[in-house]
């Protein structure tokens, strides 16, 4: 992992920052206040759409709950990258907040979360190890089974 960069990771990974989602109302994707930046919480949109609709434990597995949250963290780090150009300027993952629209007896809602904590792992490496909150909630935007939001320490200076 030493000499490669957090995008040449995620290529290892078949995968690519994807376009920055555009906020589905009156909020900007991510906000820099000094070196920390801050990402409004992101859904697990891709090419425009939900990748799937409806409630952990119902609808949604925890299997297709977990590749949301990834998703999610995907697009976090397109609302990053947004905001410092170049995602080597990340020095750690500081928190992830992952809220999952769940049925009242669901309970594996850091399973779901881990989608996004393992991406964020995989891509930043030890710097992607963060503290986290995985919390089950009635429902999210659109309908969305995972919502994700996240906040990054950049470099001084960078």
């Amino acid at each position: 992992m030493a000499g490669t960069s957090p995008e040449e990771r995620l290529a290892e990974l078949g995968l690519a920052v994807p376009e920055v989602a555009a906020p589905v109302a009156a909020y900007v994707p991510a906000v820099r206040n000094g070196d920390l930046v801050f990402t409004s919480g992101q859904l697990p949109m891709k090419d425009g759409e939900l990748l799937v609709t409806g409630k952990v434990g119902g609808e949604v597995s925890a299997e297709e709950a977990y590749a949301c949250a990834q998703q999610c963290a995907l697009n976090a780090i397109a609302a990053v990258k947004a905001q410092v150009g170049d995602l080597a300027h990340v020095e750690r993952v500081v928190k992830v907040t992952a809220f999952i629209a769940s049925t009242p007896d669901f309970t594996g809602q850091p399973g779901v979360a881990n989608g996004a904590s393992e991406l964020f792992g995989n891509v930043f490496g030890d710097a992607g190890v963060h503290a986290r909150s995985a919390v089950g909630v009635p429902v999210l935007p659109l309908d969305a089974p995972v919502e994700v939001e996240v906040v990054v320490a950049v470099r001084a200076g960078a």
